[in-house]
C-alpha cells in the first residue's frame, strides 16, 4: 500500500467510550463518557461519526452501527499511569509515562504558595481547583484592589495565575510563572503546565485575553513529531497541542478558540498542500462541559463536532488519511469534576477505503497511533506502540 501523503489527527478532549479495565486503581468504576451522555440526551444525533462505525465499537444510544463502516475502528486501552491531557496526547506520539502528573484538587501546599508569595512579594488569593471564568468573577475585585495573584488548579496536572494586565503587568506575570515552572519541575510537585491567564475589564465586566502563556514540561522522550521535523516533513499543531508539547517536533502552530474554531482550522489547514501530520485537539469537550459536569452542553457539543465531519470529508483526498481518538474520559455524570479512566474510541477513514473498514483488535497503549504515523512515513519508530498501517487494506 502507498503511504499516505497526509495525515489528519483529531483528539475529542476527554471523549472516552466505557471505563477501562484499571478503572478500580484511579476509582472511576463505572465511568463512562459517551454512554451516559446518551443516556442524559436520549439518545446522541451523531450520524457522520455512525456512519464511520461509532456503535460498532459498542453501542451507543441514538447512534446506529453502521452495516458497511467507512473506517477501521476498536478502543485503545491507556498504558500510561495517569489520566491526565499531557500523559494522553504524550502517548498518542509514542511514550510511556510511568509517573503520574500530579494533581492538586484541593489547592497547593502551603509552603509552594508561600515560596511563590516570597519571590513576587503578592499575596497569592484563590489557591482551589476552580473555573477560569469563574474565579475571576469571584476574586478579580480583591485582585485589583490589593495586587495579590489569582492562583488557581484543575483536574489536570496544571498551576495557573491570573492576574488584570493593569495590575500586573504581562512581562512580570511571565515572569512570575517562569519562577513556578522552575519551582515545580520535580517532586514533590511534577505539574505538567504552568499558565499565564491575565485578563482585562471592570467589576462585573472581565475577560480574559488572548496574551496567555503556557509553561509546559518538555516530553520525556523524543516524540513521532520530533523525527517528522527532523525528516523534513509538515507537523501542523493546532489548539493546544503545541503547549501540551511544548512546541517539540512543531513546524507550525495555530491557536483555537473553540471545538468550532478547531473545525474551522483544521478545513484550513486541509487546503495546504503539506505532507505530514496536522493534529487538532477540541478542548471544549473537556474544559466547558465535562469538568463543569454539563452532560446536555456536552451531548451538544457533540452533535455540533459531528454535524462538521461533511466539511472535513469533503476536502480529502485518496492520500489523505482521517484519525479520530480522544486523550482520557471526562464522565460529566460521574463523582467529582476530575478526569476518568476510561478507553477511547479509536476510527481511521480515508477515501481509499472503497471497501469500507473493519474492526482492529483493541488497542493495548495509544502509542499505537504514534508508530502508525510513523510507519507511514518513514521516520524512526517510537519505542512504544506497535503499527496498525498494514491493517489499513
Amino acid at each position: 500500500m502507498d503511504a499516505f501523503k497526509r495525515i489528519h489527527l483529531i483528539v475529542m478532549d476527554s471523549v472516552g467510550i466505557g471505563e477501562a479495565p484499571d478503572a478500580a486503581e484511579f476509582d472511576d468504576v463505572g465511568s463512562d463518557t459517551l454512554g451516559h451522555i446518551a443516556r442524559e440526551m436520549g439518545g446522541l444525533h451523531m450520524p457522520n461519526m455512525a456512519k464511520l462505525g461509532l456503535s460498532n465499537i459498542r453501542e451507543i444510544e441514538g447512534v446506529p452501527a453502521a452495516q458497511k463502516p467507512l473506517s477501521y475502528y476498536t478502543k485503545m486501552q491507556e498504558a500510561s499511569s495517569g489520566k491526565d491531557t499531557m500523559t494522553g496526547h504524550w502517548e498518542i506520539m509514542g511514550l510511556n509515562i510511568a509517573t503520574p502528573f500530579r494533581v492538586f484538587e484541593n489547592g497547593f501546599p502551603d509552603e509552594l504558595i508561600q515560596r511563590i508569595e516570597e519571590k513576587t512579594g503578592r499575596k497569592v488569593i484563590g489557591n482551589k481547583a476552580a473555573s477560569g471564568t469563574e474565579i475571576i468573577e469571584e476574586l478579580g475585585d480583591e485582585h485589583v484592589k490589593t495586587g495579590a495573584l489569582i492562583v488557581y488548579t484543575s483536574a489536570d496536572s496544571v498551576l495557573q495565575i491570573a492576574a488584570h494586565e493593569e495590575v500586573v503587568p504581562l512581562q512580570e506575570l511571565y515572569e512570575i510563572c517562569e519562577f513556578c515552572r522552575e519551582i515545580t519541575l520535580d517532586d514533590p510537585y511534577m505539574l505538567g503546565r504552568i499558565i499565564a491567564r491575565p485578563f482585562v475589564g471592570e467589576s462585573g465586566h472581565y475577560t480574559r485575553t488572548s496574551n496567555r502563556h503556557d509553561y509546559a514540561l518538555k516530553p520525556f522522550g523524543r516524540t513521532t513529531m520530533n523525527e517528522l521535523q527532523d525528516k523534513g516533513f509538515d507537523v501542523i499543531a493546532l489548539g493546544k497541542i503545541s503547549d501540551i508539547y511544548d512546541g517539540e517536533g512543531v513546524t507550525k502552530a495555530v491557536r483555537t478558540v473553540s471545538n468550532m474554531d478547531g473545525m474551522d482550522k483544521l478545513i484550513a489547514a486541509m487546503d495546504e498542500s503539506f505532507t505530514g501530520l496536522s493534529f487538532v485537539n477540541l478542548v471544549d469537550f473537556d474544559a466547558l462541559y465535562g469538568h463543569r459536569r454539563d452532560p446536555k452542553g456536552y451531548g451538544q457539543a457533540l452533535e455540533e463536532y459531528d454535524a462538521r465531519l461533511p466539511e472535513v470529508f469533503a476536502k480529502m483526498k485518496d492520500d489523505d488519511l482521517l484519525i479520530v481518538t480522544a486523550d482520557h474520559g471526562n464522565d460529566p455524570t460521574y463523582k467529582g469534576t476530575d478526569h476518568t479512566r476510561e478507553y477511547v474510541p479509536l476510527l481511521v477513514y480515508s477515501p481509499r477505503f472503497t471497501n469500507g473498514g473493519k474492526e482492529l483488535p483493541l488497542l493495548k497503549t495509544f502509542a499505537d497511533i504514534g508508530a502508525t504515523v510513523a510507519e507511514n512515513f518513514g521516520v524512526q519508530m517510537p519505542e512504544h506502540g506497535t503499527s496498525f498501517l498494514s491493517a489499513l487494506k
